[in-house]
């Protein structure tokens, strides 16, 4: 058997800035092609239900790689909450690359994507906001204000994740970050 020229994270990641930063309906084969190191042929061996099985890749790429990173360091029992806080707010740093990339939810929600891949997204967005609870509640939050801090955690880094984009300035992501975290801690 021949050996794999790419390798399939290879592959993923080359997928998953494509999809990051022209969306599903902005992303084109032959610039999936070139990201991933793949003919257009080989790109459709693998993925033989096109664009929109590359994009499930992605979503469930992004989606371990979270669950793996963030959630697992909002979530170790082996730390103390406050501890377990900044080592999840350090994964998300390192998902956006401090910034730099896009959230692959929202290239995907936009145009058809959004109906192709709601449920996917829907899932994840709770799965943040389920983790976050968790970690409210650790830090002693009521169930109720710990759910309200998740939500806000939830649009204060999607949101900042778009003003970055458009001002180009990394530094609005990186003080959205501290301010996340002295929100979860000054009490």
């Amino acid at each position: 058997m021949r050996p794999q020229k790419v390798l399939d994270k290879e592959i993923i990641i080359g997928l998953t800035q494509v999809f990051r930063s022209r969306g599903y309906e902005g992303a084109s084969l032959q610039e999936l092609s070139e990201a991933t190191g793949l003919k257009k042929a080989s790109l459709y061996h693998r993925f033989p239900n096109g664009k929109q099985q590359m994009a499930d890749a992605v979503l469930n790429y992004i989606n371990e790689w979270v669950n793996d990173n963030v959630f697992q360091a909002l979530l170790n029992n082996d730390f103390e909450p406050k501890i377990r806080l900044k080592n999840g707010l350090s994964q998300i740093r390192t998902l956006y690359d401090g910034g730099n990339n896009t959230c692959v939810f929202r290239a995907l929600s936009m145009q058809a994507g959004i109906e192709l891949f709601e449920e996917q997204i829907n899932k994840g967005m709770n799965e943040w906001l389920s983790t976050f609870k968790k970690i409210g509640v650790a830090l002693n939050f009521k169930p109720q204000e710990a759910e309200q801090k998740a939500m806000q955690v939830l649009i204060e880094i999607q949101g900042s994740l778009i003003v970055t984009k458009g001002l180009g300035d990394i530094t609005i992501f990186e003080n959205t970050l501290k301010n996340i975290e002295h929100h979860y801690l000054k009490a």
